[in-house]
C-alpha cells in the first residue's frame, strides 16, 4: 500500500516562514507532501473543492495554518472526513490568541486537532503519527526520533550534574 500524502494549506504566503518547518519535517521523515495557499474567505470555493477531493487525490492528513480569524482548518474539516490539524499563527492584534481560539473551538462532529501557536513542526509530527498507524517503517522512524530525544536529554542531564558537582 502506498503511503498517503500530507497537504499543507495556508491562508496566506506570510504563513510560509513558519509553516516551512512542517515541510522540512515531513521531508526528513520521507513523507510526500504538497503545500498550497487557499483562503477560507478569499477563495472559499477552491478551498472546499480541495477538501472534497483530498482523499481521492491521495492525501491522508491535511495541515491548515491560519492567523487571526483562522477559519481555514474548520472550513477544510467541514468538507472532508480526513484528519485536519490546525496550526494557529501568531500575529494580529491578539498575537495569535484569536487564531488559537478560532482553531480549537470547533462544533461537535467537525473536529480539528490543534497544535500550539506556530507549531508547524509538531503538526507534521502528528500527521506522521497518524500515517504511522498503518505504516510500520514510519512508526519505526518516529520511535528512533523519540529514542534520540531521550539520549539528548540524558546527555544534558549529565552535563548539568557535572557542572553542579564543580560548584
Amino acid at each position: 500500500m502506498q503511503q498517503k500524502k500530507v497537504a499543507i494549506l495556508m491562508g496566506s504566503d506570510s504563513d510560509w516562514p513558519v509553516v516551512k518547518a512542517a515541510a522540512l519535517e515531513l521531508k526528513r521523515l520521507g513523507i510526500v507532501y504538497e503545500a498550497h495557499i487557499l483562503s477560507a474567505h478569499r477563495t472559499p470555493e477552491q478551498a472546499a473543492a480541495f477538501a472534497k477531493n483530498a482523499r481521492a487525490s491521495g492525501f491522508g492528513v491535511i495541515l491548515c495554518a491560519a492567523g487571526m480569524a483562522a477559519h481555514l482548518a474548520g472550513a477544510i474539516a467541514a468538507n472532508t472526513t480526513l484528519p485536519v490539524i490546525g496550526i494557529p499563527m501568531k500575529g494580529g492584534a491578539m498575537d495569535g490568541m484569536d487564531a488559537l481560539l478560532a482553531t480549537v473551538q470547533m462544533p461537535s462532529g467537525i473536529p480539528v486537532a490543534t497544535v500550539a501557536l506556530n507549531g508547524a513542526k509538531n503538526a507534521a509530527i502528528l500527521a506522521a503519527q497518524i500515517l504511522a498507524v498503518t505504516d510500520e517503517t514510519l512508526a519505526e522512524k518516529l520511535e528512533q526520533d523519540r529514542t534520540e530525544m531521550a539520549k539528548q536529554i540524558a546527555a544534558k542531564e549529565e552535563k548539568l550534574q557535572q557542572e553542579l558537582a564543580a560548584l
